[in-house]
């Protein structure tokens, strides 16, 4: 099977010790019929584009393409230029999909000229068929969105067999809108009664996109993501920047799959050897994508636990799909402070790796440059650095099949450095705190497992002037727990298994940027059950209920979505300032 299909393996967070369950990652199917015979719409719930009620400037249908075998076969591509006469400052990729057949999720990703625009994953289709729609605001890419005879690349490997007949249908079209981005917050600023000197400088570094982008990605044969193998594996790609850049960010594109899908369920390997057991699904449960310049580690993450909708029970997602299924987040790195490195006109190296990582990661990222037009170079130095190893702390005590497994995990980082362009001279300090813990527990001879995972990050940015002045101040706080319950018992036929769990998974953020403010609360509870035989998933049910709230300077959107058995039961959405009732 090609390295790059995504695994789906229920069984990732099956208890290990249950003797009907394959030890190994494996695809688990279903097979249902729509009640009503008609395809159903599924959907990721987020807060709705602020443009999306306004008719585009222009649109620009580029590709339609079913994929069905499509293993082993380079990305689909399609030749892109802007449309002309076109006067647009918003930009939104639309990707629509329809599948029917029985068939598992898949991973998917969009790069224009190298440059990742959506990193997304397929719903499950049904026998009466799917479809689904994904919007992604993708105006900070509008300096390779501007430019013209660039190649627009595609990735989805399918497989489709006697078994698996389902193929995807997919749609890609641009949308361009002549909007004011962060109007009400520029207005504001614009009419303050202290007017600052640099308050040109400090919009550019909050609003405008990167003039730059430069594709930390592959060769494109096999997609433009690299493939991560171990935690010895890295990807080491060299860049030199134009000398008159005076702001650096690094976004990363991140997902999972394969031994690694659920990694934050892997036990210990010395678990698995003590009990003999075949699985590779081990190594611990901590993750963490490392980015290096030359030889510094300049930044980290921890993903957030994206579930694929054939993840823990195939019937949670259905029509409603977990938080980031259909646009998987990335992660954005400031590397201002590191420019005083990078402007000597010389290349320099940036490495991507996942520490304590098994088969396999896909990762690929952006260095988005802006670039000081009124001069050919500009000055920066590195004023402070510090950024430890990431702390961690590990506990494992098991005997047989029982066992607890606890890991703890901490790092801080802080950088500083100044460049002087045409703006004037300004200092950035950045901060980067994450703190990480996990909790497994096995019980009742391995058939019950809780998982228990709470992950917090902070990250602050701040510019000031050489006077002292207060140029920018964004700052970042992010969580997201996890929590999952198992526990597997005999099915009633031969060789089948009955497993029950529960699930809660959230994402909360707090940010704030100048006079712009924002809070987010995100969160799924299921429930359910299923009965399996082999790879296939014969019976189940399960209920859902998604919260949603989001409050900024521009106002507040609430929605709340249950689910039952594969269909909403209610859904209801309000634009006032309150969160949602539980």
């Amino acid at each position: 099977m090609h390295p790059a299909l995504l695994l789906l393996s229920l069984t990732l967070l099956l208890p290990l010790a249950a003797a009907s369950p394959p030890h190994h990652p494996s695809h688990f199917s279903k097979h249902r019929r729509n009640t009503t015979a008609t395809p159903q719409e599924y959907i990721e719930v987020t807060r709705p584009l602020p443009f999306d009620s306004l008719n585009p400037s222009c649109t620009l249908h580029i590709l339609s393409h079913t994929f069905a075998d499509t293993v082993n076969l380079p990305p689909i591509t399609a030749n892109y230029s802007p449309p002309s006469n076109c006067t647009w400052s918003r930009a939104v990729l639309h990707l629509s999909g329809t599948s029917n057949g029985s068939q598992y999720d898949r991973i998917a990703a969009v790069w224009l000229a190298g440059v990742e625009l959506l990193r997304t994953s397929t719903p499950g289709p049904t026998d009466d068929g799917i479809f689904w729609n994904v919007r992604k605001d993708i105006t900070k890419y509008s300096s390779i969105l501007r430019q013209s005879n660039m190649s627009l690349a595609v990735m989805l490997e399918n497989v489709v067999n006697d078994v698996y007949i389902g193929v995807y249908r997919l749609d890609f079209t641009f949308l361009y809108y002549d909007v004011v981005s962060n109007g009400t917050a520029i207005r504001k600023l614009k009419n303050n009664p202290v007017r600052s000197p640099n308050l040109k400088y400090s919009l550019e570094l909050s609003e405008n996109p990167a003039d730059l982008i430069i594709p930390i990605s592959a060769s494109g044969d096999e997609g433009f993501w690299f493939r991560i193998e171990s935690e010895t594996d890295a990807v080491v790609k060299g860049i030199q920047i134009p000398l008159n850049t005076y702001r650096a960010v690094i976004e990363v594109y991140v997902s999972f799959h394969g031994n690694d899908e659920f990694w934050y369920s892997n036990p210990p390997d010395a678990y698995i050897e003590m009990n003999k057991m075949p699985t590779k699904r081990g190594h611990g449960s901590y993750r963490e994508v490392v980015v290096k310049l030359d030889d510094i580690t300049v930044g980290s993450v921890i993903p957030f636990p994206v579930i694929f909708t054939g993840g823990i029970n195939p019937v949670f997602w259905e029509p409603v799909v977990s938080i980031g299924a259909f646009d998987l987040p990335s992660y954005e790195i400031e590397l201002t402070p590191f420019l005083g490195m990078l402007l000597d006109g010389k290349a320099h190296y940036l490495r991507l790796g996942v520490a304590d990582a098994i088969s396999f990661w896909l990762v690929d990222a952006n260095l988005q440059l802006w670039l000081d037009d009124k001069a050919d170079k500009v000055q920066a130095q590195a004023v402070q650095y510090s950024s430890p190893t990431c702390s961690l702390e590990r506990e494992s005590k098991f005997e047989m099949l029982n066992g607890n497994f606890e890991i703890e995990g901490k790092r801080k980082s802080e950088f500083t450095g100044w460049v002087n362009s045409s703006a004037g001279n300004f200092t950035t300090y950045v901060s980067h705190e994450l703190k990480f813990e996990n909790t497994i527990e096995f019980s009742n001879n391995g058939t019950e497992k809780e998982l228990n995972q709470k992950v917090k990050v902070t990250d602050k940015v701040k510019v000031t002037s050489n006077t002292g002045e207060s140029i920018l101040s964004n700052e970042l706080e992010r969580k997201y727990p996890l929590k999952i319950t198992t526990s597997t018992l005999p099915g009633s036929e031969k060789d089948t298994y009955l497993m029950i769990t529960k699930l809660e998974n959230s994402i909360e953020e707090e940010t704030s940027n100048l006079n712009f403010t924002s809070s987010l609360e995100n969160s799924q509870k299921s429930e359910g059950w299923m009965v399996v035989k082999d790879h296939d998933v014969l019976s189940g049910a399960a209920t859902s209920v998604q919260s949603y709230g989001v409050e900024d300077s521009f106002g507040c959107y609430n929605r709340r979505v249950s689910s039952a058995n594969g269909y909403i039961t209610n859904d209801k959405g309000d634009l006032l300032c309150a969160r949602a009732s539980s």
